[in-house]
């Protein structure tokens, strides 16, 4: 199989597209478990294109209980080098309105340490830098496909990831705003963080589907809410995959993420257990081989 450049996670309808053929499911296994589903791969624009549902198909996962890693991993062993994550937001901001698209350009952990935040650890230790979560380069590229789409596209912002499952107090929310986030929601962290240790470009396409709790003259945020706003706006999602794809040639180049861990691994050489070594061999096999 040739390698696939691009994926996308996010809910399981986005790769229901009429253009997309040749459609086949892949079943990877991981060093940490099985992926969220199988992994739809279809062409689209004469390019193979990846599709991962999150929370696995019919939503049966929480957001802590997504396993992160194995999806990050899986995508790496098929050859991913940009990945876009599509996901429902709360928005924190005025401006950002329901049914709006948020390309945040920062990333703020708010999670309590339930999820496996690392590839790395007994016996191999990096120390990868975020200070640019999502890549740049990317992040313009999911903002113009957006535009061109016809949706509205707010550049920039903090995104608080929670989490959750529940959505947050009042009290919590406001405190949030005080702080400066922008958007919040449950899944970008550590998606991002292990998209950047696996040296892969990540961009999110927030979805704006509420205004959370905090807005005194519009309703606090619910299940059927989200849902709603969500299946009005999966048409746009697919025609802004659409478009980058058929752009891709024009994008698609060496970015900064794709060398993220070049001067991150601090462990020395003949210290790394071997076996390791073998197991991230996808992530690190260019460095420690």
């Amino acid at each position: 199989m040739s390698d696939i450049e691009l994926a996308i996670i996010g809910g399981s309808g986005l790769y229901n597209m009429a253009a997309l053929t040749d459609v086949e499911e892949i079943e990877i296994t991981t060093p940490f478990g099985k992926p969220s589903d199988t992994i739809t791969v279809g062409t689209l624009h004469g390019r193979r294109i990846a599709f991962l549902p999150r929370h696995g198909r019919g939503h049966v996962l929480t957001p802590s209980e997504v396993p992160y890693r194995a999806n990050i991993y899986a995508l790496k062993t098929l050859g991913v080098r940009y990945l876009v994550a599509v996901s429902a937001c709360g928005s924190l901001k005025e401006e950002y309105a329901p049914g709006h698209i948020v390309i945040p350009d920062q990333l703020f952990d708010f999670t309590k340490g339930l999820r496996a935040m690392s590839f790395f650890g007994r016996g191999l230790v990096a120390h990868i830098s975020v200070a640019n979560p999502f890549s740049p380069e990317l992040s313009k590229v999911v903002a113009d496909s957006v535009r061109q789409a016809g949706g509205t596209v707010h550049e920039g912002g903090t995104y608080i990831t929670i989490e959750g499952p529940r959505f947050s107090t009042k009290g919590e929310s406001n405190t949030y705003r005080q702080w400066g986030m922008s958007i919040i929601g449950m899944t970008t962290s550590p998606e991002a963080f292990l998209a950047a240790e696996a040296e892969i470009a990540y961009a999110c396409m927030a979805h704006v589907t509420d205004y959370d709790v905090w807005h005194e003259t519009e309703e606090p945020v619910t299940v059927e809410m989200v849902i709603r706003t969500l299946q009005a706006n999966t048409k746009i999602a697919q025609d802004a995959i659409s478009d980058m794809v058929a752009r891709f040639d024009e994008w698609a180049g060496d970015f900064v993420a794709h060398h993220g861990l070049k001067d991150a691994i601090i462990t020395q050489r003949d210290r790394i257990p071997p076996a390791l070594i073998d197991e991230l061999e996808p992530l690190v096999g260019k460095y420690l081989k």
